[in-house]
C-alpha cells in the first residue's frame, strides 16, 4: 500500500514586515526591509544596534478569549497569530475536523529564555554593556521579584504548542523540536512523516522564536554570527555577497496547515501545494560550524530529492531544471553562503546554475526556529503567483560564489517545484520539497 499524499492547505505568518499572507509576500517582492534600530532594550554600546523586530503586534485580534492567553511570551504570542491565520486559510475556522484527536501539532519553537527583555529594561544596573557581563545575583533577584510562576512556565519551549492547542481544540500528537535555525523545516518534515504514516489526518507545523533580547544579541555577537555593519540597517544583510558579514537577528512565526490528500478532497479543500519530500542529517562536525564540503547540507537535499523521485542531474520534459526555486538558508554569514552554495553544486552538478536561488534573510532577518516555515511559505507562494522573491543588497558578487541569486528584484518565472533548506547549529541539516498540486 502506497504512502498517502501530502498537501498543503492553509499559511499563516507573523513577521517583521507584517501579518498578512499577501501584507507580507508583496512586501517581499518590493525588495522592502524590516531591519531597523532595536527598540527592546538599550542596545547603543553593543556590537550591533540593530534587528528585524515584529512591530505593531496585537494577538488579541486573534483569539477567540485574549485572556486564555494573558501570560503568553512572545514565542507563543507569534505562534498563536500565524497559526489562527493558517487555521482560517484552510477553512477550518468555519469547519473544524470532525475528529480532533486526529489533528496534530508539531513545531519547532526556540526556547523561551526570557523573552521579556523587560527583565533588563527595568533591572539594566544588573547588566554591564562596557564588558557585556551580567550581575547574576543581582539579575535572579530582579527575576525574582518580578515573575510570576505562570511567566516561569512560559519559558518552556512546548508553551506554544499548548497555546495553539487551547485556542484551535487540537487533540492529536503534540510534538516540538529543538534544532536551532533548522527547527521549523525539520518539524515540517516530521509532520509530513507522521501524516504519511497515517497517524493523523491533519498536522499544524511550523516554527516560532524570539531571541531579541540582550542575552540573544550578545551570544551571536560573540560567535561573531551576527552583522556588525556600521551604516544604514537597511543594507546590513547581504548574503551571497563578498562583504556579507553576518546575519540579522529577526523574529517571528510561521504555521502551515498539512493534511493527506484525502481528507482535503473530501471537504473540498483549497490545496496550495503538495509536499513530495524530506531528508534530514547531522554534519557530525564542530558544534558551530557547518562541514567545508558541504556534505550534510548535500545528504538531506539528496534524501529529499529521492523520496520526491526527482533525479537533480536531469532535465525535464519542457527542457526546465529539475527544481524551479531553491530557497536557501542563505545567512549572509561567510561560511553558510560559501558552503551551501557548495552543497548545491554537489548535488544538482551541472544543473545548479541553471536553479535560481534566493534568500529572503536579506529582507526579514534570521527569524532562528522560526526562519524554515516561514521560507517554505514563500515556497507556496512562488508557486501561486510565479514570482520569486530576490535576494537584496547583492551589490557585491562574490566571485567564487557563481550561482543566480536571483539578485535585488523580484523575477517572473513559471514555478512548479521548490526546495528549501535549513541547516542549524550543531550540523542540523533539513530539506523539503513541495510543488504544485496536480490531481
Amino acid at each position: 500500500m502506497s504512502a498517502p499524499r501530502i498537501v498543503v492547505t492553509g499559511i499563516g505568518w507573523v513577521t517583521p514586515l507584517g501579518t498578512g499572507i499577501d501584507e507580507v509576500w508583496n512586501q517581499l517582492l518590493a525588495s522592502a526591509s524590516g531591519m531597523a534600530p532595536i527598540t527592546r532594550f538599550d542596545a547603543s554600546t553593543f556590537p550591533t544596534t540593530f534587528a528585524a523586530e515584529v512591530r505593531n503586534y496585537n494577538v488579541d485580534h486573534f483569539v477567540a478569549n485574549p485572556s486564555a492567553h494573558a501570560n503568553a511570551g512572545l514565542n507563543s504570542a507569534y505562534a498563536l497569530g500565524a497559526a489562527v491565520q493558517a487555521w482560517r486559510c484552510a477553512g477550518f475556522d468555519k469547519s473544524p475536523p470532525r475528529n480532533m484527536r486526529r489533528v496534530g501539532l508539531y513545531l519547532g519553537a526556540g526556547e523561551g529564555v526570557l523573552d521579556s527583555a523587560h527583565f533588563f529594561e527595568t533591572n539594566i544596573s544588573s547588566w554591564d554593556t562596557s564588558s557585556q557581563r551580567c550581575d547574576g545575583r543581582r539579575w535572579i533577584q530582579a527575576a525574582l521579584q518580578k515573575l510570576s510562576a505562570k511567566c516561569e512556565v512560559e519559558q518552556e519551549p512546548n508553551m506554544p504548542l499548548a497555546h495553539i492547542a487551547h485556542e484551535l481544540g487540537i487533540k492529536g500528537p503534540s510534538s516540538n523540536c529543538l534544532t536551532a535555525c533548522a527547527a521549523s523545516t525539520q518539524a515540517l518534515g516530521e509532520a509530513f512523516s507522521i501524516l504519511r504514516r497515517g497517524d493523523t489526518d491533519v498536522m499544524m507545523a511550523g516554527g516560532t522564536h524570539t531571541m531579541i533580547h540582550p542575552l540573544g544579541v550578545t551570544g551571536f555577537n560573540r560567535l561573531t554570527a551576527l552583522s556588525t555593519f556600521k551604516g544604514d540597517p537597511t543594507k546590513a544583510s547581504r548574503p551571497f555577497s563578498i562583504d556579507r558579514d553576518g546575519f540579522v537577528m529577526g523574529e517571528g512565526s510561521g504555521m502551515i496547515v498539512l493534511e493527506t490528500l484525502d481528507h482535503a478532497l473530501a471537504r473540498g479543500a483549497n490545496i496550495l501545494g503538495e509536499v513530495v519530500g524530506y531528508g534530514s542529517s547531522a554534519d557530525a562536525f564542530r558544534i558551530t560550524d557547518i562541514q567545508p564540503d558541504g556534505r550534510g547540507a548535500a545528504a538531506a537535499m539528496t534524501q529529499a530529492l529521492s523520496q520526491a523521485e526527482i533525479d537533480p542531474h536531469a532535465l525535464r520534459g519542457d527542457g526546465r531544471a529539475p527544481i524551479d526555486y531553491i530557497s536557501a538558508h542563505g545567512t549572509g554569514t561567510k561560511e553558510n553562503d560559501s558552503i551551501e552554495t557548495t552543497a548545491v553544486k554537489r548535488v544538482f552538478g551541472e544543473q545548479a546554475p541553471r536553479i535560481p536561488m534566493s534568500s529572503i534573510k536579506g529582507m526579514m532577518g534570521h527569524l532562528i526556529a522560526a526562519a524554515g516555515a516561514v521560507e517554505f511559505i514563500t515556497c507556496i507562494l512562488a508557486i501561486r503567483d510565479g514570482m520569486l522573491p530576490p535576494t537584496i543588497n547583492y551589490d557585491r558578487p562574490d566571485p567564487e560564489l557563481d550561482l543566480d541569486y536571483v539578485p535585488n528584484v523580484a523575477r517572473k518565472t513559471p514555478v512548479d517545484v521548490c526546495l528549501s533548506n535549513s541547516f542549524g547549529f550543531g550540523g542540523q541539516n533539513d530539506t523539503v520539497i513541495v510543488r504544485r498540486f496536480e490531481k
